[in-house]
């Protein structure tokens, strides 16, 4: 019985993709904030590298979500990653700064700022990585889907440090039941709350509107969101659709007419990750290496 528990467990260990490295995102001071973080506040990359004769050279952030309050870290952090490493596309899950009033010059560009150096720094070290600097895209979760679509339509002005000028524009996006506006009638209050106060200004809340930012430059992009959602209204993945329909931008938005919020975590991984990678195969970011032991 012990023995075939000790196998069962290194059968377990064999297949099981582990984070490679954890790394800070910032080498020195944290751009924006007012006090210094302890070392388990750091905003970090969490990194699941595929094995090398699986990997393809396409890379993708993990935002999760948590309406900016928390992060559904494994659930929409981890193990996304892993499903992605496994099918050969380096993963990185970002911990981003929640926004907080006390802790930042201000809360609503901290976490954009962290995408904004995640996607710096991996895209400078690109090639340590075995990644093309032409094939790194992002997927977010929810509040995360907000700050990956917040990426992908403020790219052009840079609220880091960017002597390099790197570019800042993830080359496609995922986006999963996600909250994309922070109007009234389209929000989800909780996460608009979080991240832009009680009362934000008509500014802030039309910047953070990304259904309203969408250029003919945005990158091209993959929705996937449940009609009986009850937490984030399915409209914001529509009105993001339309936009990007009207500015010519290649587009795909796939309806589940039921699964409420959070159903990818209720289906089956192929389910919702199938859908995704033929998405990127058209796009031309995912050539799926052939797999040597299978028969003609």
């Amino acid at each position: 019985m012990i023995k075939k528990l000790i196998i069962l467990i290194i059968v377990i260990i064999a297949n099981d993709t582990r984070a490679q490295e954890v790394l800070p995102i910032y080498a020195d001071s944290v751009p924006g904030s007012l006090v210094k973080l302890r070392k388990e506040e750091q905003p970090t990359l969490e990194i699941y590298l595929p094995a090398k004769e699986k990997s393809i050279g396409t890379a993708v952030i993990v935002f999760p979500g948590g309406a900016y309050s928390f992060l559904a870290y494994l659930e929409e952090g981890v193990l996304i990653a892993k499903a992605f490493a496994e099918k050969g596309i380096t993963a990185f899950v970002l911990k981003y700064r929640l926004p907080k009033r006390q802790a930042m010059q201000d809360k609503s560009l901290g976490p954009l700022m962290d995408a904004q150096q995640a996607i710096k720094l991996i895209r400078s070290k690109a090639g340590e990585w075995g990644i093309d600097p032409k094939r790194i895209g992002v997927i977010g979760y929810s509040a995360g889907g907000h700050l990956a679509s917040t990426l992908g339509t403020h790219f052009n002005k840079s609220y880091i440090p960017n002597p390099e000028n790197i570019s800042l524009r993830p080359d496609f996006m995922i986006l999963v039941y996600p909250v994309i506006s922070m109007g009234d009638s389209l929000t989800h209050m909780g996460s608009r709350i979080s991240l832009l106060g009680m009362e934000p200004s008509k500014e802030k809340e039309t910047l953070f509107s990304n259904e309203l930012q969408v250029t003919k430059d945005t990158p091209p992009t993959y929705l996937t969101h449940a009609g009986d959602d009850a937490l984030v209204d399915v409209n914001n993945s529509i009105v993001f659709y339309q936009a990007l329909q009207k500015k010519g931008v290649d587009a795909e938005l796939h309806l589940f007419p039921k699964g409420n919020h959070g159903f990818t975590q209720r289906l089956a991984v192929n389910e919702w990750l199938d859908p995704m990678l033929l998405w990127l195969g058209k796009e031309g970011f995912y050539n799926q290496v052939p797999d040597k032991n299978q028969k003609n």
